[in-house]
């Protein structure tokens, strides 16, 4: 287990007699906590990518601008873009052309599936008269035949006329969403060319230099939020399974000497990077500095347990094989319980008062 930074608060502080080797065991409070380290960063920070190849032409914004969500950030190289939304406007207009021609077809088409059904209406009415007649004998077998058959061309002259229709319906309605479809790629393409942000926030960095060939793994830009700030921890995979949501963590910052600032767990990660052996969590300040950077390199302790009115003695009177060294020379075992790079906590062996000495 790794221990960083710690922090006890004694309430009966040991105090040594005259011989400065010397202690006399009192009880105290120890705290029991996991080291973690990492950096501040903006809530929501982000960096920023474009999402094709291409030669930046122009930086829209400046380093510490305040940024709006869709707001314009860089513009890329787009010649080739723009002349293929060019081509599908082309195409579009005249498509349209053809469309109306296809609409005139459709038209005449209309006209005569209209006429073909008059006419099976027609031609149905003729034959189901002499159907009836037909058991009278009135009309003959030959005659009958030729009027059963007219009606049966004219009913397959409608269903023919009718799919003629719908297929050029269909035919129509395809070509147009067919090249309004073209229009809107190009029109998308051409819109990639442009990065935009995808959040509100301050623009933190600018990476790359107008002129730069860029590519969908370039980084350009970084973004986050202006006064919103979080803490990203890096914990050892050994000490992971003892980390909570919730969790209180004590937190120093380079830039903010012999200061110690509160923070409570809030996210945790759940899977190992393979490479550092580490899980990443997030933690948000309780009261944060007055003033916070992206990147600020962080160390925190994240609390345990704290146990209090316990017997605690300092690392450096503890002797190899967890034993004491007593006022008469000899040795004494005694049971050890929380730890720390400073002290060590004594749950068996010691009672409070007795005196004890610093190995020479």
């Amino acid at each position: 287990m790794k221990y960083g930074l710690v922090f006890f608060f004694v309430f009966l502080i040991s105090c040594s007699t005259k011989d400065s080797n010397q202690l006399s065991v009192k009880k105290g409070t120890i705290t029991e906590s996991v080291y973690a380290s990492g950096v501040v960063k903006a809530v929501g920070q982000y960096t920023v990518y474009a999402t094709v190849n291409g030669i930046l032409n122009n930086t829209e914004v400046v380093v510490g601008q305040k940024i709006e969500e869709g707001q314009l950030l860089f513009t890329l190289d787009s010649d080739k873009a723009q002349l293929n939304e060019e081509n599908s406007k082309l195409l579009y207009q005249l498509s349209q052309e053809s469309n109306r021609y296809v609409q005139d077809k459709i038209s005449e088409m209309e006209i005569k599936v209209q006429a073909a059904k008059d006419k099976l209406a027609l031609d149905e009415s003729i034959y189901n008269r002499n159907k009836r007649i037909k058991e009278y004998q009135v009309i003959s077998e030959v005659e009958f035949e030729r009027v059963e058959l007219a009606y049966k061309s004219s009913k397959l002259a409608y269903e023919s006329a009718q799919k003629q229709l719908s297929q050029l319906k269909i035919q129509l309605q395809n070509d147009q969403s067919r090249n309004a479809n073209n229009l809107k790629i190009s029109s998308s393409a051409l819109k990639d060319f442009e990065v935009r942000s995808a959040f509100s926030g301050k623009l933190f960095d600018i990476i790359v230099k107008d002129g730069t060939l860029i590519t969908p793994q370039t980084p350009l830009a970084i973004i986050g939020a202006s006064e919103s700030y979080l803490l990203e921890l890096e914990v050892d995979e050994n000490d992971m399974v003892r980390v909570s949501i919730g969790q209180k963590v004590l937190v120093t910052l380079d830039s903010y000497k012999d200061e110690v600032f509160e923070a409570l767990i809030d996210k945790i990660y759940p899977i190992m990077d393979e490479r550092s052996r580490t899980f990443k969590i997030e933690a948000h300040f309780v009261k944060p500095p007055v003033k916070l950077y992206p990147n600020l390199t962080a160390e925190a302790n994240i609390i345990i347990q704290t146990k209090k009115n316990t017997i605690t003695i300092p690392k450096a009177y503890l002797l190899p094989g967890d034993s004491v060294l007593l006022g008469s020379g000899k040795k004494r075992k005694v049971s050890v319980g929380l730890n720390d790079y400073q002290k060590a906590e004594i749950i068996g062996g010691l009672q409070s008062g007795e005196l004890i000495y610093r190995p020479e």
